[in-house]
């Protein structure tokens, strides 16, 4: 422990290593005249020892100190040099001079230095949870204190790290080994004197696997077939896992971490898992199963019957193929809802209409869908037809000409084949004339794929008197409708020509 200087000498104890050298200071100054005495002394049993006594005439160095010492007569201070074991202890030492008696005392500390620091094994190669490990540290020196250190941070003990220690070694043992556990570890031996550092043993753990999980590209909940899906599997796993690949338990035959899924059918729907390998552990895990579903895009045939009469009926029919088809039937654009006379059926693909009135005119679509696509199909028309189509002279005639067409078309109207120099889905005819009877039709534009298409041919008769067959809101019901189809791309689309 540190002694307190007395006198003319510092505190101590000095630290110094065997085959080493220490200068006991003094704090005196040189004087004019010098000292008459200075008396070295080493208090390392009950009596002093002398090492040195320099008197003005003469000096005497005890045995063992000649050669290893000088004294510094104007300060008195000592060296002492190639340094034993034995020379540790309390120093002493006595000055006379002009001042009188001076005195001082301390201590030095002299050890063998650290040496030949040895640690085994260099390298160890885990298996976590199952394994253990011993390391030992072992060193040449004095007083010797051992520090365990991982990747530069000291190691304490706890339930599974055991430091045992002595004066010439220490043994750390890690029970049940972690991936926390992998690192670089070393041993620093150190006394007062010296210290060392050992080279590293390099621990290795191999863990897993764990934490597997399966990813998805594209992450969708449905895919259309023909798609290509990309499933990576990843695992925590040292050394890194060997892959296997299941659907719905039967093995396939793609190994890797990736499974591509080129040009997808419908078949290859269903769980997928994969099965994570550690060839040094020995171990295996499985992955939670990771559901594929496809779907393929439908084709639709549309079929319907579009002439009735007042409270007759009508059916609509829409087929499609695909997978997991749903059905939507829209009336222009309001979605048509079942009731006492709308019976939908066979999975909503089926429209049938009963007791038709002139309310029940209009537009009517079928819109297919699946996970994966979707369209409207049509329009299909109902006409409320009348069994007249001649008009009374000073009538007035609408007519209106629709489509379904992407962008949406532009319209021309033609009487007997002229142009009527009318644009626009409607056309109103009013206070008809008889020499304005004849073949009315409307022609279609799509901007787009520059194409034109013409309406079937509508018969309109003007005469002097209103036709017996016609009265009353008769005339305000009567429908004539022609079917067309311009389409932009692929999409396709319906005109639907009508005459009230």
């Amino acid at each position: 422990g540190l002694s307190e200087g007395v006198g003319v000498l510092p505190d101590g104890p000095l630290i110094a290593p065997v085959g080493g050298r220490v200068m006991f200071t003094t704090s005196l100054n040189p004087t004019e005249t010098p000292f008459t005495l200075v008396n070295w002394q080493l208090n390392s049993g009950s009596t002093p020892e002398p090492i040195i006594l320099s008197l003005t005439t003469e000096n005497t160095t005890a045995p063992g100190y000649e050669g290893r010492i000088t004294l510094f007569r104007s300060t008195g201070s000592l060296e002492l040099r190639n340094l034993k074991l034995s020379d540790s202890g309390e120093y002493l030492v006595t000055i006379h001079g002009v001042m009188g008696q001076q005195t001082g005392r301390t201590s030095l500390d002299v050890y063998e230095p650290v040496s030949n620091v040895r640690v085994s094994p260099l390298s160890a190669d885990l298996i976590e949870f199952n394994s253990s490990v011993r390391l030992s540290c072992s060193s040449s020196g004095s007083s010797l204190s051992f520090i365990w250190m991982k990747d530069n941070s000291e190691v304490a003990a706890n339930g599974r790290v055991q430091i045992t220690t002595n004066e010439e070694n220490s043994t750390l043992t890690i029970a049940n080994v972690t991936r926390n556990d992998e690192g670089s570890y070393r041993c620093r031996v150190s006394n007062p004197a010296s210290s060392i550092i050992s080279d590293p043993i390099n621990i290795s753990v191999r863990y897993g696997p764990d934490n597997i999980q399966i990813e998805v590209y594209p992450s969708k909940e449905h895919h259309e077939k023909g798609s290509d899906i990309n499933l990576i599997c990843s695992a925590d796993s040292s050394p890194s896992a060997e892959y296997l690949w299941f659907l719905n338990g039967d093995q396939l035959i793609n190994n890797g971490p990736l499974l591509r899924l080129v040009n997808i059918q419908l078949s290859q729907s269903g769980n997928y898992i994969c099965q994570a390998f550690n060839s040094k552990a020995l171990r295996y895990q499985t992955s939670q199963p990771s559901p594929i579903s496809v779907h393929g895009r439908y084709d639709n045939v549309f079929k319907s019957s579009t002439s009735v009469f007042h409270y007759g009926s009508v059916s609509f029919s829409c087929s499609s193929s695909g997978s997991s088809l749903s059905f939507l039937w829209m009336n222009s654009s309001s979605e048509v809802s079942a009731s006492d006379r709308v019976q939908i059926t066979d999975g909503g693909s089926k429209l049938k209409i009963v007791n038709v009135t002139r309310y029940d005119d209009g537009s009517y679509s079928c819109n297919v869908s699946n996970p994966v696509s979707s369209a409207n199909n049509g329009p299909e028309t109902v006409n409320l037809e009348s069994p007249s189509q001649t008009y009374a002279e000073g009538s007035n005639i609408h007519l209106s000409c629709s489509s379904d067409s992407r962008p949406n078309a532009t319209f021309d109207w033609f009487l007997n084949g002229k142009n009527m120099f009318g644009s626009g889905s409607q056309l109103e005819l009013l206070n008809v004339q008889k020499n304005q009877s004849g073949n009315y039709s409307c022609r279609a534009f799509n901007s787009k794929t520059s194409r034109y298409q013409t309406s079937q041919i509508s018969a309109i008769s003007i005469e002097g008197n209103i036709p017996a067959g016609l009265i009353g809101g008769a005339i305000a019901g009567i429908v004539i409708a022609c079917l067309l189809v311009v389409a932009a791309g692929a999409a396709g689309g319906y005109f639907i020509y009508k005459r009230r």
